[in-house]
């Protein structure tokens, strides 16, 4: 039997209707994240504590839209620095409890807190003394007067016409396993570097790659002495192909040139040394800069390489911009 919609057969809506329908689910899901920001779980902090002092993993359980919800907060404790991962509690009756240990935290999400399945989960914490955060909307639950820590989600109605479909109460579920995520994320003072560790891959892991990781070093530096003749620059110049020339004296950086260098001293170029052409105050950036930070101060000087250098102004490297169009960073 097909169900339709008040308005009559489907595709009658008109795109007014479609956009107001829209607008009031954003509405009603917006409103119940801003009352509960103003309207904090008491228990949020200790049960951020909570899982911060957890010698193991953070075990996330829901079973239905709430495991849905479970497997995504999971994901993001982990990627976030807190060890995690999800069970599904009904295949947690059948040998997967094995996967929480005494060392462990359970976060149990159960939007009535009533669901039938999760009751061995709940003894397996209370056996084993494993600390129980409980989220629900349901204050007065088995699950919520079982948990040691209760996120109790507050009382909005559900987007969806009828008011049953796990609309608002998911949304308000997933926010509040991001507001956890973060806390602990700053909590553990995880940095950019830190976060890289756990995103290797696509645009995101090159974008946190460092400078080290794609610069050319050592023989691919086009070094030459300030004293060098402009013709033989031209050819160090020529033969890496990096766009620039790096001036030295010594073990140090006295300055570089670049294709923009050349252009506004070709009037008697080749009768001068390299030290006449250089600039002596060349852009550099540390090993260690990340490489989105690269691409930043690139595109803020309208550059197209820059010059990788230590604190003592050392060379170590270059870095061209097609080096970070290579590695998906662009």
């Amino acid at each position: 039997m097909m169900i339709q919609s008040a308005k009559g057969p489907s595709g009658s809506a008109s795109p007014d209707d479609i956009r107001r329908s829209a607008t009031r689910v954003l509405t009603i899901e917006a409103d119940a994240l801003a009352h509960m920001a103003a309207h904090l779980p008491a228990d949020f902090a200790p049960a951020v504590e909570c899982m911060m002092a957890c010698t193991g993993r953070v075990i996330v359980a829901g079973i239905g839209k709430s495991g849905h919800i479970g497997r995504k907060i999971a994901a993001t404790l982990a990627s976030t620095g807190t060890p995690s991962h999800f069970v599904h509690v009904a295949e947690a009756s059948h040998g997967d409890l094995g996967m929480l240990g005494s060392h462990d935290v359970c976060v149990l999400i159960s939007n009535s807190g009533e669901t039938a399945e999760m009751h061995d989960m709940i003894y397996h914490t209370q056996r084993f003394s494993i600390p129980l955060i409980g989220i629900s909307s349901n204050a007065s639950s088995t699950l919520m007067r079982a948990a040691d820590y209760r996120l109790t989600l507050p009382d909005r109605p559900e987007a969806c016409p009828i008011g049953m479909a796990p609309t608002t109460s998911t949304t308000l579920a997933l926010a509040l396993g991001d507001a956890l995520a973060v806390a602990l994320m700053e909590r553990r003072g995880i940095s950019a570097a830190d976060f890289g560790v756990f995103h290797p891959g696509g645009k995101l892991g090159a974008q946190l790659r460092r400078v080290s990781d794609l610069m050319h070093g050592g023989d691919e530096i086009p070094a030459v002495d300030e004293n060098t003749a402009m013709s033989d620059v031209l050819l160090a110049m020529t033969s890496h192909g990096l766009g620039l020339a790096v001036v030295m004296r010594g073990e140090h950086i006295a300055g570089v040139i670049t294709d923009g260098d050349l252009r506004r001293n070709m009037a008697g170029l080749m009768e001068r040394r390299a030290i006449d052409v250089a600039n002596t105050d060349p852009l550099t950036v540390p090993p260690d800069c990340l490489a989105s930070e690269a691409l930043a101060v690139l595109n803020a000087r309208k550059v197209n390489v820059l010059l990788v250098a230590d604190e003592n102004r050392k060379p170590l490297g270059v870095l061209h911009i097609h080096d970070l169009l290579r590695a998906g960073v662009m």
